[in-house]
């Protein structure tokens, strides 16, 4: 049944809500990759590439960690208290990033608002779909996502910030960090907890088994969580690399490398998050199966992208295959979540989103480690993103075999 209009404007209202902090929550990530240059001057017991690489790791372990613990909470309390503190406290982390002034206060930094992020995308995307139970699912987790996208290409600007004689690089994380206090404020006072929706999933009705032997039992949920990894190796080390890697092998300056390597795929993710999203919703009127193939098709597009990338001769090459690359990724991000949705009880799906975090993201942290190691050991390009390329490939049968339940929603809430 379809969700009731006023409980459908508010469900949009509620993503609108959401989107500016989903924007601060990959915006206050994505300064430091474009920033690198800047803070290492300044900070000179930043030995190498593998201690930047143990500073951008160790948010992602942190935050791995306690993702699923994060989902746990957003499933059994209030969404929009978990959400409203997650943003307040790594917001004041983010503020005291500006005041580091050692290799070890950042890792420190970084550790902590790993923790504090953890919370949030596990129960944000799980209070949009339990407010979008049927035809708009794919869409609103796709304009969600349209807020990542966007911090990340305002954290691609960061450079010329950190270039800045009258700003800095202290001074970004300062603003931006406050900037996220003050928001949690009305936020907590326009924010509502949806009430639950019963929806037809792969478990009965009846079924008392615990969430984590429930998620760790089902086939479907764990190939899921694999699908959910092998891509994102590739798009923690596009986020996180690529602005170094485009300043090295073109000679530019820190502020174009930084724009050169975020701007463009993210525009491209945004775009493919709103197609993706729509194709998908349109898709599932014909079959079950419609969030998948959606999906499936955003890492097809993967293939070409990671090759240009690795072979690119020219910046507008690898700029080309960024935004393909970027296109991939919309299509596959708006749909994780939605598919989670087919197969596991309404009540898990944070939890089970967590869990997805928790796999995908420590090995977006050895994945950051790994290429900064191989890095200093000279290996190509081209051989360490064919690499990623054949993991996508991998990726396109795993989410084939997924076999989702049909989307059927009995009571709508609001």
């Amino acid at each position: 049944m379809s969700t009731p209009p006023n409980a459908l404007r508010y469900a949009w209202f509620a993503v609108a809500l959401l989107f500016p902090v989903a924007l601060l929550n990959y915006l206050d990530r994505q300064m430091l990759a474009t920033m690198k240059a800047s803070m290492v001057g300044d900070i000179p017991t930043i030995a190498n590439k593998a201690d930047w690489g143990l500073v951008l790791g160790s948010f992602k372990w942190t935050y791995a960690f306690l993702s699923p613990f994060g989902g746990y909470i957003a499933d059994r309390f209030s969404k929009r208290w978990v959400i409203c503190g997650s943003l307040f406290v790594w917001s004041f982390v983010t503020w005291w990033t500006g005041h580091v002034t050692t290799f070890n206060e950042l890792l420190t930094a970084r550790a902590l608002m790993g923790i504090s992020e953890a919370f949030y995308i596990p129960c944000a995307l799980a209070l949009i779909t339990s407010y979008h139970p049927g035809d708009t699912r794919s869409r609103a987790v796709g304009v969600h996502q349209t807020g990542i996208y966007i911090g990340q290409i305002l954290g691609g600007f960061a450079g010329y910030v950190a270039d800045s004689p009258d700003h800095g690089w202290q001074w970004a994380f300062s603003t931006c960090g406050m900037i996220g206090v003050i928001y949690a404020i009305p936020l907590l006072a326009l924010l509502r907890d949806p009430v639950p929706v019963r929806e037809a999933t792969s478990a009965p009705a009846g079924d008392t088994t615990g969430v984590w032997r429930g998620l760790l039992t089902n086939r479907n949920f764990l190939l899921l969580v694999l699908y959910f990894t092998l891509p994102a190796i590739a798009g923690w080390v596009v986020r996180d690399w690529m602005p170094e890697i485009l300043r090295e092998k073109f000679s530019l300056g820190q502020g174009k490398a930084g724009v050169s390597a975020i701007l463009y795929v993210q525009l491209a993710s945004l775009v493919g998050a709103l197609l993706g999203g729509t194709l998908a919703d349109r898709w599932m009127r014909r079959t079950s199966r419609g969030r998948i193939f959606a999906s499936a098709l955003g890492m097809v597009l993967f293939l070409p992208a990671l090759f240009g990338v690795g072979n690119a001769g020219t910046l507008g090459f690898a700029i080309a295959g960024l935004i393909v690359f970027g296109l991939g990724w919309g299509f596959f991000d708006c749909n994780n979540m939605p598919i989670l949705c087919q197969i596991v009880r309404p009540e898990w799906r944070a939890t089970g989103y967590g869990i997805m975090n928790l796999v995908s993201i420590s090995c977006g942290g050895f994945g950051d480690w790994g290429f900064g190691y191989l890095r200093d050991r000279d290996v190509p390009l081209n051989l360490i993103f064919g690499a990623f390329a054949g993991l996508a490939l991998l990726s396109v049968f795993v989410v084939l075999l997924i076999r989702p339940h049909p989307e059927k929603t009995s009571e709508s809430g609001g």
